[in-house]
This record gives C-alpha cells, sequence and structure tokens, in this order.
C-alpha cells in the first residue's frame, strides 16, 4: 500500500488527530494512527479508547488498504519538511517508508487488526447546529469544569437538549456556568449528557469559528460531532447531573451595570498582591463606585476604584479573583450586570444584551 499527500494536505487532518493520542499509554498501538484508504477516501484515526477522532485528507493512492504509522513521530517529520513537499508514504512489512524529496524515514508499523475502534452505534438524537455556535458554547463554560473531582459527573460539561434549545452547564462547585442556543429543529424526548473534560477540549479546539453546520449525534454512552471531513466520538459520563438551577441566584439586592474591559483590568492589577494560594479579593460596593482590595500573608496591600451604575444595598463580599477574571473575560459584551444579594450568597454575571451566558460564583471568606 502507497499513499502520496501533498504536505499541507496531510498535516491539517494530522494536526487534528495526534490531540487525542496520548503521550503516556499503556497499549503501544494506542502511540499510533490508522491511516485507511477505501472507496476513494483516505482517513486518518487516533483514539485513546475514550475518544476517536478520524480526519479525512486529500491523497493518492493505487490500491486500497490500511496501515498503523506513529502518530507524533509523523507529525514532527511533516512539520519539519519544506513547504510545498510530496509526501510518500509506502508500508514494507513491518516498516513504513516515509519520503519527500531526498529525505527518507523508516519508521515501525503494527498490525491495523490491533488498532481499537468504537463499534457502530446506535444514535438515539440528532441535531444540527452551526460550528461557530457550538465552538462558542464550550468556549462560554469549559473553564467552569471541575479537575479530578470525587464527583466525578463534575468532570465534565454538561449538554441538555429540550425543545429548541441546546444548553450546556459546567461547575467545579465554587462556580458555574451556563449558556444556550436556539436550535432549528425540535428534539424530543429531553436529554441529559455528561461529556468529558479532555472530549470538551478537543472538540473546543478542532471546531472551526464559520456558520457551516455540524451535526451532532447523541446514544446511550455516546457523543459525537460530525462535519464533511471530520468525526469525533467520545465517550459519556455515566452519571446524574445535580439540579443546576438551584443554584441561580433568584433575588438580586445589588445590580451593577460595569463597564466590562475597567473591571477587568481593575481585577488583574489587585490579582498581583493576591495570596497565592486563596485568590481572594474583597469588593466593597457604595456610593456608586466598587472598591476592589487584595491582601497576602506578606501584609501586601492592592486597592483599586471603579465607577458602577448600580441599585441598591451597599454590600461588601470576597471573591476568588481568578473566577471573577474568568467570567468577564469569557464575557463579549462593552457592559456587563454584576448582580450581589449580600456577603454570603452567590453573584451572578451576564452580558447587557442577551440573557446568556451566565456566570455564578460563589463568595469567599476573607
Amino acid at each position: 500500500m502507497q499513499l502520496s499527500f501533498l504536505r499541507e494536505e496531510l498535516l491539517k487532518p494530522l494536526s487534528c488527530v495526534v490531540g487525542v493520542v496520548e503521550r503516556r499509554q499503556t497499549l503501544p498501538i494506542l502511540a499510533y494512527i490508522l491511516l485507511r484508504h477505501k472507496d476513494g477516501r483516505t482517513t486518518l484515526t487516533g483514539t485513546d479508547l475514550e475518544i476517536e477522532i478520524t480526519a479525512e485528507a486529500k491523497a493518492s493512492a493505487k490500491t486500497a488498504g490500511e496501515m498503523t504509522i506513529p502518530a507524533r513521530k509523523l507529525l514532527d517529520i511533516c512539520r519539519a519538511l519544506p513547504e510545498g513537499s510530496t509526501v510518500s508514504i509506502l508500508k514494507e512489512g513491518e516498516k513504513v517508508l516515509v519520503k519527500a524529496g531526498k529525505s527518507r524515514f523508516t519508521l515501525l508499523t503494527l498490525p491495523p487488526t490491533d488498532f481499537p475502534s468504537i463499534q457502530a452505534i446506535q444514535w438515539d438524537q440528532t441535531v444540527k447546529i452551526a460550528q461557530r455556535d457550538l465552538k462558542d458554547l464550550f468556549e462560554q463554560t469549559h473553564f467552569c469544569m471541575a479537575q479530578q473531582d470525587v464527583r466525578y459527573y463534575l468532570n465534565g460539561l454538561l449538554i441538555e437538549l429540550s425543545g429548541h434549545t441546546m444548553r450546556v452547564v459546567a461547575t467545579d462547585g465554587h462556580r458555574m456556568a451556563i449558556s444556550e442556543t436556539t436550535l432549528h429543529s425540535t428534539v424530543k424526548p429531553e436529554r441529559q449528557a455528561i461529556v468529558p473534560r479532555k472530549g470538551v477540549h478537543e472538540i473546543t479546539r478542532l471546531l472551526a469559528d464559520i456558520d457551516d453546520p455540524v451535526t451532532v449525534h447523541l446514544g446511550a454512552n455516546h457523543f459525537c460531532v460530525q462535519t464533511d471531513t471530520l468525526t469525533f466520538i467520545s465517550k459519556l459520563i455515566d452519571g446524574r447531573y445535580p439540579d443546576y438551577n438551584k443554584v441561580i441566584p433568584q433575588a438580586q439586592a445589588t445590580l451593577m451595570r460595569l463597564d466590562r474591559e475597567t473591571f477587568k483590568e481593575a481585577l488583574s492589577r489587585a490579582a498581583i498582591l493576591s495570596s497565592e494560594k486563596y485568590r481572594g479579593v474583597r469588593l466593597s460596593v457604595a456610593d456608586k463606585t466598587i472598591r476592589i482590595t487584595a491582601h497576602n500573608p506578606e501584609q501586601e496591600e492592592a486597592q483599586e476604584e471603579i465607577t458602577a451604575d448600580y441599585s441598591g444595598q451597599p454590600v461588601e463580599i470576597g471573591f476568588n479573583v481568578g473566577y471573577l477574571i474568568d467570567a468577564v473575560s469569557a464575557l463579549k459584551t462593552k457592559d456587563i450586570v454584576f448582580t450581589l444579594i449580600d456577603a454570603n450568597s452567590s453573584s451572578l454575571l451576564y452580558p447587557t444584551e442577551g440573557k446568556y451566558p451566565q456566570y455564578i460564583i460563589m463568595p469567599m471568606r476573607l
């Protein structure tokens, strides 16, 4: 079996697939990608047993066939080759010969039959959504997912399909992000699925900021996103997500309208002198002014003041400054709304234009 690619035509799909390949793996075959030419189509597939990515590449081949090839080594070779090179990949027994111009690389191959693949899956629900919209949903929420939490269902992103709406929710127990978009078709019955953390990061990386539609499939245990040239499949986290609606603050004692960039810059400056361990800052809201103060164990102090258009009672409250900066950075409108109740209640941030994304942040005791 021999395949011939233009360097750039191989590099792009290869970069898509290699992201899922673990640097350290228990099975040697998981360091390889499967290269297959069948029915005039050439595909590259990578997997870590939890996630599988298949990308299509333009190639010329005389015969159908398949082979495995070390993923990161092939990627490094392609990156190092000159632009416009023609890359030839030839399987010879237990070796693969990669040639480009006067460059030759002999790599080890493993039997394609050893390569694990996710079997044909029965999809329960299918929806279409613009790539840009799906990418936005993930980018607006993914940073609130937990990392290695014993509550394993928090180490992922909740996707909720209901009626004409796709909603995504992420929380680590201290903060929560919610965003949603409208679908063109109606989804019945309602469905919830939890996509694992790595799967969320990978699909966010793969999606483009374009209006072309993607197809989203949900099965009993798998989540799939398909474009014309890419198929992404991830196992789902088996668990029940907590009722996030109970966490959304209903009362709004103090409602502020802030210039997003001014607030973000003030938080970033105050964060410099916050405690490295707890990252706490105190917000004092009174007389149409927000005073932001930060202290650290060395008895150093930072103080910032910004004006705020607000209605309500004076409030003093502590927050993890990193959580505030993440939420403010993810909002894109010039002005944002920041609501407070009291020193012991969660706050809510959202854009002035539209209702989503929303960010709920728990207060800190300082």
